[in-house]
């Protein structure tokens, strides 16, 4: 909850009434950018160590990429989107969401640095190509 009650009988009613966290007005914009990714790490299910999708193997204990049994060399923020779009099991994962797990939180988000990262990326990835441009919604392998 982000609100402007803020004593601790309204945080402890809040937290009741089933909000995960609650933030009172007025707030630091870092604390509420890092409430925000403790939560979405509790939601996350853990990933594998290794990552298989048809001849893609990710290994994200060593840092290795593989498809048909030939190593990638990938960047860490070419590993990072690729674990990303990886882990989404086939679901879309937008731009916006690519610059938040992939990037740190000082990326600028009108950079196009997603689109280039990605387009790095096809092309170590070679062919057949593996990851989908859905439009006007984000990427999914």
């Amino acid at each position: 909850m982000l609100t402007a009650s803020g004593t601790v009988r309204d945080r402890v009613e809040g937290l009741g009434l089933g909000a995960d966290d609650y933030l009172p007005k007025p707030f630091d914009f870092t604390e509420l950018v890092a409430r925000v990714r403790a939560l979405g790490r509790r939601s996350m299910a853990a990933l594998p160590p290794t990552v298989v999708h048809g001849d893609v193997k990710l290994d994200s204990a060593h840092r290795l990429v593989t498809r048909a049994e030939r190593p990638i060399a990938l960047g860490p923020r070419e590993f990072a989107v690729l674990e990303v779009l990886l882990s989404a099991r086939g679901a879309v994962v937008s731009a916006e969401e690519l610059l938040e797990r992939a990037w740190d939180e000082n990326a600028d988000p009108f950079t196009t640095s997603v689109k280039t990262t990605m387009s790095r990326l096809r092309a170590k990835l070679g062919e057949p190509p593996l990851i989908e441009t859905v439009p006007q919604a984000g990427y999914r392998i």
